[in-house]
């Protein structure tokens, strides 16, 4: 690589890295609004996450008109498209705050989900194709150190903005049903209405950052391009249904990304059933996210130099596996940081660091030797999004049927899945074989 070409790479990497900050910085963001939300509005368990099914229901119903949105205008208008629409659904925030509406609210966040849905559609193939595919896995491991690095600060940035010392006691009271009436009302108003000016001031950010990103050095990419002559037995297909590896690893990110989303945005309400008021959990997210990033570490530092991508992915859903049971069946109080808690929560936040490895070794299995199907085929695995959708509201569902704990079973299947992704379905390069080597 000359200077120019590795001027260029650095400019795209610093790019990218800010793109997926504010992925995770707007993402992560729901930990702290699902069990906040749940106060102010009055919700159930399955109502409160709803959050988190029209934040990510957005990737499943906009991830194909994204990829048609970029073909036609290019990535880089197309990003802009995405950062404008999530300043839209950001500034929803403030009319439903001050209404007090929750569908309102969650309009607001399927319109964030839709300028998500459509930066990842562009983002994800830049990361894939602006290097070599041997170390992609390490690429994709550093622009989500980015989105986990966000991750950790964005719940205590915004808890810190909207949480105040004193409302350890107004939550209880509130719990209590001693505050009733006129002046319960008067009460949530104040306290939802708490929203308005952050998600105010980052609407207005997100709008200067996508006028930024379409005048920016960022190169357009041509998928077909880059990945046409990049395997000639893929060359006669007619139809991306005949790529199975691609199959699979559309349900693999479903399901590793809906365990991700419980492990993060239900630690707190877990921690609540242990007695532990929301002004002290909102620490936890941080807390997974935190061990995620120590996973992105380990992945940058080791893939692919020690560890070999599919390697790290068959450990780190092995790994995944483990803990879900851990959660399920060990039990024992500890106080660790402070906190004297149950230990599975621990096992909960733990989960952070197999994740991280996950998604970086599904995608470019996944994506690879697409051809003129690249475009198509990254739209499909960012539709597979939609998992945050669905599995925190069973999740919640389970909750109010069975109890917090027990409701963990939910990431049993999702890991056993994914074990069978990491270890054999990758290889099925045709529905009738499974190729022996790798």
């Amino acid at each position: 690589m000359g200077k120019p070409e590795k001027k260029r790479y650095i400019v795209s990497m610093m790019i990218l890295c800010s793109l997926f900050f504010i992925f995770g910085f707007v993402s992560w963001v729901n930990a702290i609004l699902i069990p906040y939300f749940k106060i102010a509005c009055e919700l159930t368990h399955t109502q409160a996450y709803l959050v988190a099914f029209a934040f990510y229901i957005a990737y499943f119903l906009m991830a194909i008109p994204a990829s048609r949105l970029l073909n036609k205008f290019g990535f880089k208008k197309g990003m802009l498209i995405g950062l404008c629409m999530m300043s839209l659904g950001t500034l929803i925030f403030v009319p439903a705050a001050y209404t007090r509406i929750y569908g309102i609210f969650l309009f607001g966040l399927f319109c964030i989900g839709t300028g998500l849905a459509i930066l990842q559609t562009a983002a994800n193939p830049y990361v894939t194709m602006i290097g070599p595919i041997e170390s992609a896995a390490k690429r994709i491991s550093i622009v989500g150190l980015c989105n986990k690095f966000a991750g950790i600060i964005s719940p205590l940035i915004f808890a810190a903005v909207i949480l105040q010392a004193s409302d350890g006691e107004m939550f209880r009271q509130l719990k209590a049903g001693l505050i009733m009436g006129a002046e319960k009302e008067i009460v949530l108003d104040a306290l939802v209405r708490r929203v308005m000016l952050p998600y105010a001031f980052l609407s207005v950010l997100l709008l200067i950052f996508g006028i930024l990103i379409r005048y920016s050095p960022l190169p357009e990419i041509n998928a077909k391009e880059q990945n046409s002559s990049t395997d000639a037995s893929h060359n006669d297909r007619s139809s991306i249904f005949q790529y199975p590896y691609l199959i699979l690893g559309i349900f693999a990110i479903f399901f590793h990304v809906g365990a991700q989303v419980i492990s993060i945005d239900t630690i707190i309400s877990y921690a609540g059933t242990m007695g532990i008021e929301l002004t002290a959990a909102k620490v936890f997210p941080s807390y997974t996210m935190s061990c995620t990033l120590i996973g992105y570490i380990i992945g940058i530092s080791l893939i692919p130099r020690v560890l070999k991508q599919k390697r790290a992915l068959q450990i780190a859903t092995t790994m995944g596996l483990i803990l879900s049971f851990c959660i399920i069946y060990v039990s024992g109080n500890v106080t660790i940081l402070s906190h004297n808690t149950d230990i599975s929560i621990w096992f909960l936040v733990l989960m952070g660091m197999p994740n991280a490895l996950i998604y970086a070794g599904i995608w470019p299995l996944a994506i690879r030797n697409l051809g003129k199907y690249t475009n198509l085929g990254s739209s499909l695995l960012v539709m597979a999004l939609c998992g945050n959708a669905f599995l925190p509201v069973i999740y919640g569902s389970l909750v109010d049927s069975y109890g917090a704990r027990l409701s963990y079973w939910v990431l049993v299947p999702c890991f056993l899945y994914l074990i069978f992704y990491a270890f054999k379905g990758h290889k099925i390069e045709h529905w009738s074989k499974i190729v022996a080597n790798e």
